[in-house]
């Protein structure tokens, strides 16, 4: 008689879980709510990364950190810098896990005090940072040859939360992610929270934000496909659905 194999089975009951998670429509909403509720007091601001600011979920931080180590990116591409804390982190999983490997980041404004920091940080040497708007024909293009002889590359968009800014950057980058590797789409949540929560003080609100942007994109490409067990188990996310895995 076949005896069971207790790591498949474990493996196997998580994904069933994370599937009926999905499925349950009051713990998504009551995870919306806590979402709103904490941003209050700006959660997602509370959290460094070896020393270093790092403004996202932990819950998103720990589902990078499970995609890099499935997939073993040797370039990572990533907009938005603010304090440097999520290119850090990036590059310390590179440096973890002893990957040959690169991080780029894009920023149309690196301020000089958050630049210092992170030029002067250990994790600094798997680190390119370029000043620019990341939908510019230069700034696409500089780090399109960082691309050049890759096996994985994987990008992440956190720059501006508009939709047009967000559609635009997924024409120019999502073609560099390598198939079997993602496209990460932070702040999708925008279009879950309540209609004039961030407009009142940004250039983004619901129907105009990643989530849409992002939405477009997807009807006019079959190259991707919506990761839906990576938003299922997370539940509190600023990704909701915004992870892309490049299928073809």
């Amino acid at each position: 008689m076949p005896t069971t194999d207790p790591v498949a089975q474990f493996y196997s009951e998580r994904a069933a879980d994370i599937e009926a998670m999905g499925r349950d429509e009051e713990l998504r909403r009551k995870s919306l709510d806590w979402m709103l509720h904490a941003d209050r007091y700006k959660y997602t601001y509370n959290f460094t990364w070896m020393g270093r600011p790092i403004i996202k979920f932990p819950s998103d931080i720990v589902i990078q950190q499970e995609l890099m180590w499935n997939l073993k990116p040797d370039l990572v591409i990533e907009t938005g810098i603010a304090h440097g804390g999520s290119i850090i982190f990036t590059a310390s999983m590179m440096e973890m896990m002893g990957i040959n490997g690169e991080v780029v980041g894009i920023d149309v404004d690196i301020r000089q005090h958050n630049r210092k920091l992170i030029e002067d940080h250990p994790m600094a040497k798997r680190i390119t940072m370029y000043e620019g708007s990341s939908t510019s024909a230069e700034v696409v293009e500089l780090v399109r040859k960082h691309t050049i002889g890759k096996k994985c590359v994987m990008v992440i968009l956190d720059s501006l939360h508009s939709h047009e800014h967000v559609y635009n950057e997924l024409k120019a980058y999502a073609p560099m992610v390598t198939v079997g590797s993602y496209c990460v789409l932070p702040d999708t949540f925008i279009e879950f929270f309540p209609k004039g929560y961030f407009s009142h003080n940004r250039p983004w609100d619901v129907g105009d934000n990643p989530y849409t942007g992002m939405k477009q994109y997807l009807g006019e490409t079959d190259m991707f496909e919506t990761d839906h067990s990576l938003t299922n188990k997370a539940m509190i996310t600023e990704t909701i659905d915004g992870y892309l895995r490049r299928v073809k």
